[in-house]
């Protein structure tokens, strides 16, 4: 209760404003109160006022304090438990309690925090006075160096001023005018003042206005309003300046001349961009020399080389056929002593059946004739021999048939020996006599090969002698070409044949390099199931091995796989040797040079380079053809021409070649023969979809349908004709044509008749009265009516009468009446002329 009665009431001041006194004018107690209804009062210490008296020297405690951060400074002290009431005694003298054992551990407790709280505000304010205090410095030296520049910018530019003035003072003064002494004094620069540099300011947004944030809005940009810079373009202005200043770059940057590189057709786009020009600039300068162009037209090279001379650049002219420089090098850059003598490549060529495989067969004492189709070659085969001596031949077997031609021509390109076969009993024929001139077009060595001399009716001498038609005189009769007689059944002769190409090869000298990046020549090539593309290739030069990037014709590949003639896998491959490689992304055509490069992106280059000549050379005698192909459609249209549309698929592209050019020359005016689709490889779906789409016979050769093609083949009723041997395809297509064709009409002249008289007769109308004066006159039979020699009606005699009875014919001599079928207007001397026609099936 005493604490009670003691307690004042809280109330105003005098000031009527509700506060508490300063610390040191009352003492008195305070009462705390905290959570769940505790209480307790603690008592505040007074502490008097400080006279006023002279300031005293701040503490390092009390400098630390002022420079602590505010969130220290608003920190709360530890709560320590305040000191428990004191007890009075009977005469009213203070008596301390004694405090317990836990209240002394928590006092020292609450001590201990006190002091490290402390210590830590008291190293926090030193580092963030420290912190301040390196700020201060560092922005104080960047003050001084700004100033530094500055003033360093500001002589360069009065230096700059001064020295423009005394060059157009010194020009005046060239000129004879003289120079003021106000000129004069301007010119010269001015001690102690410096230039002031003016820094631009962004403008500020307009009243009402924000500055933009973040993306820009359609409505924002379309807004007509002006807007002002953003802070980044503010900061990239200030950065470029300082950047300036620091190394001294004018404003305006120097323009760059450059090396243009102009290909054999460029863009205007791509020409200002490899100048570093804008494209309106360069359009300019088109229309003024006359030239209107967009920036996407294509300009030629002598426009392009004056529009880069015009901008001060320097032109350098280069072709796109430039990606080939160096593909394929040839002998040039091989030392002689770098060269070792290769295997001669021999071609053996000659007529359809003369026996050029199976002298081959003897050669190598294998049975290469049962694998052909038909027992001829339809494939140029590559086969290396090795003698007995030690010594090996590299032999090309080329076909025999007519429509092969293109693949002998290749054939004696790569060779350096041409083996002409020649049959004992047959002698020169179509094909050896074409086989000969391809030899003499590549200036190609030739040796005779007279088989078959073991049949009884051979005659050798009368095949030297059917060669001297050819310009091929042997050396039984005083000239240089080499003959010898063999039989390859007998296997004999071989061993001569084989001395002769040998010592052929000797004067001739073959040498390559093998120490060198290998190039060659494709024989063949096809699509195998399960290898893909597959390519039969002769090295010419260099080595080709396991890993080589290669480019043959439009593809390319890293090869992965090499097969020799024998089937044995081969990791290099020698100048003059045969083999498979595989490891191309399509099958090339066949003659296709084929060599080694040094990177994917090398090879890449050249072979889309490659391909845009194909499709430009495709799109030109499409062009080219295009009229002949349009008269070819219009005659189709008209009736006059029958075209029969054909998708071939084959085994290799040599046999493509072959069919398609057989197929071409089947064709004439009225029938024509149209090969929609070729390629290499079996028979898909696609194919037979498009052969149903189109409305065109499916022909495999050499190659079968799969599953799915089988299916939807049979559901579309489409026909698929599969062929091994080329004459029965070319025979085949050659009787469809035939059946195509307009049957030849042929007209039988029958008899004459002359008009003596015309009769009136009811109910038939006019009948001629006529005299058979030459052969016979036949009912049914067709006639024309002459008049003066002129044609005056053709049609079909319908009644003939015998004085009054119905006649069959009458012959020459007799008197009989005709009428024609729909005429009646007969004249007296009019001669009927009877004939028959006659449909004959034609041929092509």
């Amino acid at each position: 209760m005493s604490d009670t009665k003691d307690k004042k009431p809280l109330s105003l001041s005098g000031s009527s404003k509700l506060e508490m006194k300063r610390p040191g004018e009352a003492a008195g107690q305070v009462r705390q109160s905290f959570s769940h209804g505790r209480s307790k009062t603690v008592t505040v210490e007074v502490k008097k006022k400080r006279g006023a008296g002279a300031p005293r020297k701040q503490t390092l405690a009390e400098a630390v304090a002022v420079r602590m951060p505010p969130e220290a400074k608003a920190a709360p002290a530890p709560l320590v438990p305040p000191a428990e009431p004191a007890d009075k005694d009977n005469k009213g003298r203070v008596v301390l309690k004694a405090l317990t054992d836990d209240e002394k551990a928590t006092r020292a407790r609450a001590l201990e925090g006190s002091k490290i709280a402390s210590v830590e505000a008291r190293k926090k304010a030193q580092e963030d006075a420290s912190r301040r205090i390196d700020e201060e410095a560092r922005l104080a030296v960047e003050r001084e160096a700004a100033e530094k520049r500055e003033a360093a910018e500001a002589e360069r530019k009065r230096v700059e001023e001064a020295s423009r003035k005394k060059a157009a003072a010194a020009a005046a003064v060239r000129l004879g005018e003289p120079e003021t002494e106000e000129e004069a004094d301007a010119r010269q620069p001015k001690p102690g003042v410096r230039p002031e540099i003016k820094r631009p300011t962004p403008p500020r947004p307009r009243a009402g206005e924000r500055r933009r944030g973040g993306k820009m809005t359609m409505s924002q940009a379309l807004d007509d309003r002006e807007r002002t810079r953003s802070l980044a373009a503010v900061r990239r202005q200030r950065e470029r300046e300082k950047r300036q200043a620091r190394t001294g770059e004018s404003e305006a940057p120097k323009k760059v001349f450059r090396e243009v590189a102009i290909p054999d057709s460029i863009t205007v786009q791509e020409l200002a961009n490899r100048m570093t020009e804008r494209g309106v600039d360069v359009i300019r300068s088109l229309m003024k020399m006359g030239v209107m162009a967009t920036v996407d037209q294509a300009i030629d090279t002598e426009t392009a080389e004056i529009i880069v001379t015009e901008f001060g650049h320097t032109p350098n002219l280069v072709s796109s056929a430039d990606v080939e420089i160096g593909f394929r090098a040839g002998d040039s850059n091989d030392d002689e002593g770098d060269l070792a003598l290769r295997a001669p490549i021999v071609t053996v060529m000659g007529h359809v059946d003369h026996g050029k495989t199976s002298l081959l067969d003897a050669l190598r004492t294998t049975d290469v004739v049962s694998g052909e189709a038909g027992g001829i070659t339809q494939h140029i085969g590559a086969y290396q021999v090795t003698m007995a001596s030690g010594g090996k031949i590299t032999f090309l077997d080329t076909p025999g048939h007519e429509a092969f031609t293109t693949m002998r021509a290749r054939g004696a390109t790569v060779t350096d020996i041409v083996v002409l076969v020649v049959a004992g009993d047959d002698g020169i024929m179509p094909q050896t006599v074409e086989a000969i001139n391809h030899a003499k077009a590549a200036e190609t060595p030739i040796i005779v090969a007279i088989n078959k001399m073991d049949r009884p009716d051979a005659d050798a001498d009368r095949v030297r002698r059917d060669l001297l038609q050819h310009d091929l005189v042997v050396e039984e009769l005083g000239g240089e070409v080499i003959a010898v007689e063999v039989s390859a059944t007998e296997k004999t002769g071989l061993d001569r044949l084989e001395e002769l190409i040998v010592l052929q090869a000797e004067l001739l000298e073959l040498k390559a390099n093998p120490n060198r990046s290998a190039e060659g020549v494709v024989i063949e090539a096809k699509l195998d199931h399960g290898r893909g593309a597959v390519a039969t290739t002769l090295i010419q030069r260099g080595t080709l091995r396991l890993g080589d990037i290669v480019v043959a014709g439009t593809e390319w590949g890293k090869v992965r796989a090499m097969v020799d003639d024998h089937g044995n896998q081969i990791n290099e491959l020698h100048p003059g040797e045969p083999a498979e490689v595989l490891g191309l992304n399509g099958a090339p055509a066949a003659g296709d040079e084929l060599g080694v490069v040094d990177s994917e992106a090398r090879a890449r280059e050249i072979t889309s380079f490659r391909a845009g000549e194909a499709r430009d050379k495709d799109v030109a005698s499409a062009a080219t053809a295009r009229g002949s192909l349009e008269d070819m459609f219009t005659k189709i249209s008209e009736g006059d021409t029958n075209l029969f549309p054909v998708i071939i698929k084959a085994d290799v592209q040599g046999s493509l070649e072959a069919i398609r050019g057989a197929l071409e020359k089947l064709s004439t005016d009225e029938v024509a023969i149209s090969v929609v689709h070729g390629a290499v490889g079996g028979i898909n779906e696609s194919d037979v979809t498009l052969a149903a789409a189109s409305g065109a016979l499916m022909i495999g050769f050499g190659v079968r349908a799969n599953a799915q093609a089988r299916d939807r083949a049979k559901r579309d009723k489409l026909e698929v004709r599969y062929y091994s041997v080329i004459y029965n395809l070319v025979d085949e297509m050659k009787d469809i044509l035939s059946g195509m064709l307009e049957p030849a009409i042929k007209e039988t002249s029958l008899g004459q008749a002359r008009i003596k008289q015309v009769f009136a007769v009811s109910k038939v109308g006019k009948v001629a009265g006529c005299e058979v004066i030459e052969g016979t006159v036949r009912r049914g039979a067709k006639a024309r009516l002459l008049r003066d020699d002129v044609v005056v009606h053709e049609g079909v005699l319908g009644k003939l009468k015998h004085f009054k009875d119905d006649a069959r014919e009458v012959r020459s001599g007799s008197e009989c009446g005709i009428g024609l079928e729909s005429y009646q207007d007969y004249h007296e001397g009019d001669i009927i002329e009877v004939y028959e026609v006659e449909e004959i099936a034609r041929t092509l």
